[in-house]
């Protein structure tokens, strides 16, 4: 297929608060997928893999980390109305643990934890990005299962671009 003939997917992965372990593990899946991938997708805002990004429309958005901040909701608000698609990854994003364990906390734990929450204009409490925005995908683990995330990106193509589908399934 001449990749002319094709409007490439156009993706975006976002962190919020998290250990970015799932940042990793797709960087790590390039290894194995960038002839496939670089041929079908536009990475048009993914800071690991490039330095000017853009921020304007996807068709899927991939969201690691938990919602912890004013400021995580606010862009997680804003890609899910720029993006067709929004795809929760890893743990953080999918269940808010282990960062929303604060949420459990006691009284008295609260307590010796709301100076740092002050200072850094945290959230009352850490939210799971389904929470804050419809998920259209979720992807479990910390890190994210790597055959779990792969799966959920080829039914993502084929329901998108099903021309593009590499998928043998």
């Amino acid at each position: 297929m001449n990749d002319a003939t094709f409007e490439k997917i156009k993706i975006g992965w976002f962190v919020n608060s998290c250990s970015e372990d799932n940042t990793i593990m797709f960087t790590e899946l390039l290894n194995d997928h960038w002839q496939e991938w670089k041929r079908i997708f536009d990475f048009r805002n993914v800071r690991v893999l490039k330095k000017n990004n853009l921020f304007d429309e996807f068709d899927i958005a991939f969201v690691e980390g938990a919602v912890a901040s004013p400021e995580h909701e606010a862009r997680l608000k804003k890609i899910r109305e720029i993006s067709k698609k929004v795809v929760a990854v890893g743990a953080c994003a999918v269940t808010g643990l282990p960062a929303s364990q604060r949420n459990t906390f006691t009284p008295e734990q609260k307590e010796a934890v709301q100076f740092l929450v002050d200072r850094f204009g945290a959230l009352p409490d850490v939210k799971k990005v389904a929470d804050v925005v419809e998920v259209d995908a979720s992807v479990p683990g910390c890190p994210m299962n790597t055959d779990m995330f792969l799966k959920a990106v080829n039914a993502l193509v084929v329901e998108l671009r099903p021309e593009l589908s590499t998928s043998k399934d």
